[in-house]
């Protein structure tokens, strides 16, 4: 993190010196500080749409009664869509104008968050997520790209950085939360009309607070591009989260084999075009490269505690979701405090120290989750979050200011893009790989009681979801013994699971001291 670099260069720099520019960026007043403000509602939305499904999942599970794939798809389809279109929508904005891309995608994103609350099939509310995912992409590399033009004094922008980055990381803790409270006095189609009361004020208030902010010469759109990144995404996602479920097999190998190739063809073509939708060269940087397998990793391991966590407490230890959504309130306020709070520490440590530092107290938490496996109390279960959010809010806003100071303002939306898609795709790989793990162990150990009938036997046997559901409808009895088998199956894959998130927040640590070693604060 150089105190100086060609990226943190304003326009004014280049002025002739006939009137010398000032020796450091203009400072912001009030009125960016309430465009923040703004800027920070779609930011909120997104991270909390990541996870807000996990307390609504048992409410969906008996309404629409969807198998465990469509389950995970259902959760999957709009982070993995988000993903895929990251990097295409950052450079459309930077193109067309920031601004402009992040009103369509919020007016988009209202729309169809409003028919998704009405989804009367397991098919439709996939499909629904899948559109959420198209203009969830226009709305995150937006925010971040305006901060880069809104907020030019480099201090200013660390702070309005930790602000983002802790607004996003306690969005997807806060999910959990929300929903907790609206499953338990309204429809699960309650935690989608949540969006259209957040992007009114947006709507209203950015043509009036935020300038417009474009690549003053860009490129044309790359249509080849944009469909090689998602056909990248897409099926090394689907393969890993066959491989996690069914194992080894052909189709899960293809899969894979086909993004891999996408991957190696975006990458030859975006470096030989003159103008490329995103600039590889950027990965030449260790600061950049190493920011972002960071936030990759320490998004997985979020996502992943909170997909098991949310479910072990309402349905292993029978609270009901605004309680269980409290037990998570402790260590998303540690999440916030702790991003902004690190901001001094990170002007007199090195950035890596202070992110390896962060992700070994992450690691801590998961340690706590894998000693205890299924005998887990909340009480367990709120310290360990405590210890993960407190790492991961600290590492999050000094890698976050990393990859947007490293990258050259010309092209903020493409690098804000590539953090988003590092946040997205582990979103998506939290779900796939921690979570199916625990769907994976569920199935192996369940043990149905007999008398079930075929469709009721293969839904208790796909989810926990399923079996509590199913477990409603038969005498106390076989109710008992199908909750019990149900409840330790679930918990058999947990001690497991939390030492791959241990696992993962050790590599972030060892990588944030490898790459950033050079870098100062």
């Amino acid at each position: 993190m150089t105190s100086t670099t060609r990226s943190d260069r304003t326009p004014a720099a280049a002025e002739p010196t006939a009137q010398p520019p000032a020796p450091t960026p203009g400072r912001a007043g009030t009125r960016a500080w309430v465009a923040l403000v703004v800027l920070m509602l779609p930011v909120l939305l997104v991270s909390v749409d990541n996870t807000v499904l996990g307390f609504a999942l048992p409410a969906i599970t008996e309404a629409l009664r969807p198998s465990s794939t469509q389950m995970l798809w259902i959760v999957d389809v709009y982070p993995l869509v988000l993903a895929g279109l990251l990097v295409a929508m950052g450079s459309l904005g930077d193109r067309i104008g920031r601004r402009k891309v992040l009103l369509i995608g919020a007016t988009g994103f209202a729309a169809v968050s409003a028919a998704a609350a009405f989804a009367p099939t397991a098919e439709l509310l996939i499909g629904a997520r899948a559109l959420l995912g198209v203009f969830g992409a226009m709305l995150m590399p937006s925010t971040l790209s305006l901060l880069r033009s809104v907020f030019q004094d480099r201090e200013q922008r660390r702070v309005a950085i930790a602000i983002w980055a802790a607004g996003f990381a306690a969005g997807a803790a806060l999910g959990p939360i929300v929903g907790g409270l609206l499953i338990e006095n309204f429809w699960w189609g309650s935690v989608f009309l949540l969006a259209v009361p957040v992007l009114i004020p947006l709507l209203v208030l950015t043509p009036l607070l935020v300038r417009e902010s474009r690549d003053p010469a860009p490129g044309p759109v790359d249509v080849v591009s944009i469909l090689l990144s998602l056909v990248t995404m897409a099926p090394i996602v689907y393969g890993i989260k066959e491989f996690a479920v069914h194992g080894l097999a052909l189709v899960p190998v293809l899969a894979v084999l086909v993004g891999v190739t996408a991957a190696v063809l975006f990458v030859r073509r975006q470096l030989r075009r003159p103008v490329p939708m995103l600039d590889m060269r950027l990965f030449r940087r260790a600061a950049f490269s190493g920011a972002v397998l960071i936030n990759l990793l320490s998004v997985i391991a979020l996502v992943g505690f909170l997909f098991f966590v949310s479910q072990h407490l309402q349905l292993v230890l029978g609270m009901p979701p605004m309680r269980a959504g409290m037990v998570l309130l402790p260590g998303l306020a540690t999440m916030i405090v702790s991003g902004l709070l690190v901001v001094p520490v990170a002007r007199r440590l090195r950035p890596g120290l202070v992110i390896a530092g962060g992700l070994c107290v992450s690691a801590a938490g998961y340690i706590v989750v894998a000693v205890s496996g299924g005998d887990a109390s909340w009480g367990v279960l709120l310290a360990a979050f405590v210890l993960l959010g407190l790492g991961i809010g600290a590492a999050e806003t000094v890698s976050n200011e990393l990859i947007v100071s490293t990258a050259p303002a010309d092209k903020a939306g493409a690098a804000s893009a590539v953090s988003e898609t590092a946040y997205e795709l582990g979103a998506v790989l939290g779900t796939a790989l921690l979570g199916s793990i625990i769907v994976s162990s569920y199935r192996a150990a369940i043990v149905l009681p007999a008398g079930l009938s075929p469709a009721d036997a293969t839904a208790a046997a796909d989810t926990l979801g399923g079996a509590v559901t199913v477990a409603g409808g038969l005498p106390n009895g076989a109710a008992a013994e199908l909750l019990e088998s149900a409840r330790h199956a679930f918990d058999s894959g947990i001690a497991l699971t939390a030492s791959i998130g241990a696992g993962l927040m050790l590599t972030a640590a060892a990588l944030a001291l490898l790459t950033l070693r050079r870098v100062r604060s």
